[in-house]
């Protein structure tokens, strides 16, 4: 059994389980198992209930693998390579890099190599990133510019040779077995010309987003001006559906994030501060941002929203779409000016306080955002800074209904100042926490039954 290093520094992980009733051809296929990136350019899965090592694949030496993905629908796991940018002394040479990027493609059920791509500018032109997403290659480019190619047909016309992981391999005259080191997995998917154009579109910061039924995308036209302005295209005709932008005019230190349901529903989360506004407030936000002062009570309560948004065929209008809302959480906040005294003994007049921010830390704010496929919950990561100091609650909402089931306290402090990652995952809770000098907290809570809510529920039904 091959076994890990202890001094082995892990890059990136991803959690995979086999199915009920596949028929996989290695016992240890139906192991659930944690697929871990080192640090030196080995693949891991590992054993999610052990901890043993049940397969270590050597990548390559020619690129530094920096990053795992899961491209979900398809089954599939890319592992993509950090840009390559030469040595020091080719850069001072003023030598040409075509190889922007590699990308190693596995199958997961049963875990084979389907081959590593080369992103070459000589081909692609100046690529900032690619990666890979329900079967497409997705290509960016620093103007913004974002364009899509079926990596099926890439693959079928531009691999050289087909590779089985711990099969010997006669490659550029050197000869080894694939997966172990030194020889690694050669790059046998070398374009040669420009495969098909499936698809292109241009939005800012390369922000663009797949997905529902039938397919559409979410882009942000590219001007800086539109940032936090999402436009939702069909995208057999670009056409733009019915209450298809979707805004959350706000001010606030961080933006609103969108994207398609991982369900399959098709369906659509946007999460950011959303203010509900009367008529006048409009007008008056230009002016209330330039002197700081305040409107009355009811003219401005913001709030931070999670919108679950459905995406339905116009009826009477057979091939339109239009956006609606499903549901919508809201923060659990309170509007701390209220009682403010308005008058001070001396008589002299004090204005009420308005908070300009609408993601004000010291107002309950949601962080975090996800989906357990398993039990088909929607968790919430809220967070409050209380002084110096924050506090943290993991909800859990019905999927369908957006009714909130359950609320666990985080026991640790959240600095806001810090980056977080919480995972959930059936009865196992993670919260990551990378502090300063990368020092990393890792925090793990698992959910067990109360006798006593169990006996309840029992009786209700």
């Amino acid at each position: 059994m091959p076994k890990c290093s202890k001094s082995e520094k892990i890059e990136d992980a991803l959690l995979w389980e086999c199915p009920v009733g596949e028929m996989l051809p290695n016992p240890s296929d139906y192991k659930s198992s944690l697929i871990a990136l080192t640090a030196h350019n080995w693949l891991l899965r590992i054993s999610a209930s052990t901890g043993r090592v049940l397969e270590k694949i050597y990548l390559a030496s020619y690129c530094k693998f920096r990053y795992l993905s899961w491209d979900t629908p398809q089954e599939v796991i890319a592992v993509k390579s950090a840009q390559n940018k030469g040595s020091a002394l080719t850069r001072q040479a003023g030598l040409p890099q075509p190889v922007l990027l590699y990308l190693a493609v596995f199958h997961v059920l049963p875990f084979s190599l389907i081959g590593i791509l080369e992103i070459n500018k000589k081909i692609f032109g100046n690529v900032t990133d690619a990666t890979l997403s329900h079967g497409i290659l997705i290509v960016m480019y620093g103007s913004g510019l974002v364009r899509l190619y079926s990596f099926q047909a890439i693959t079928e016309q531009f691999m050289q040779q087909k590779l089985d992981l711990g099969c010997a391999c006669r490659w550029g005259g050197t000869a080894g077995t694939v997966g172990e080191a030194p020889f690694g997995i050669p790059c046998n998917i070398k374009l040669t010309d420009t495969p098909p154009l499936l698809f292109e579109v241009s939005s800012l910061e390369n922000a663009f987003q797949i997905g529902g039924h039938p397919w559409h995308y979410i882009i942000t036209p590219n001007k800086k001006k539109q940032k936090g302005v999402f436009h939702i295209c069909a995208l057999k005709d670009n056409s733009l559906a019915k209450n298809g932008i979707q805004e959350m005019e706000c001010c606030s230190l961080e933006s609103d994030w969108i994207y398609f349901h991982p369900d399959a529903s098709g369906r659509i989360i946007h999460v950011g501060p959303n203010q509900v506004k009367n008529k006048n407030a409009n007008y008056l936000q230009a002016y209330l941002r330039d002197i700081a002062c305040s409107v009355p009570d009811d003219s401005n309560k913001a709030s931070i929203a999670i919108k679950v948004l459905k995406l339905n065929e116009i009826e009477n209008n057979r091939g339109q779409h239009q956006i609606s809302e499903d549901f919508v959480i809201l923060a659990n906040r309170e509007n701390k000016n209220e009682n403010l005294p308005t008058v001070t003994a001396s008589g002299r007049v004090v204005k009420k306080k308005f908070n300009l921010l609408d993601d004000d830390p010291e107002q309950e704010t949601f962080k975090i955002v996800d989906y357990e496929d398993e039990l088909d919950l929607l968790s919430v990561v809220a967070v409050t800074q209380i002084d110096a100091e924050g506090k943290a609650h993991l909800d859990f909402h019905c999927n369908e209904y957006g009714t909130l089931l359950k609320s666990i306290p985080l026991v640790e402090s959240w600095d806001v100042t810090y980056s977080h990652e919480v995972y959930f995952d059936r009865d196992l809770v993670l919260h990551i926490e990378q502090k300063p000098s990368r020092v990393f907290s890792c925090y793990v809570y698992q959910m067990v039954c109360d006798p006593g809510e169990e006996e309840e529920a029992t009786n209700r039904s």
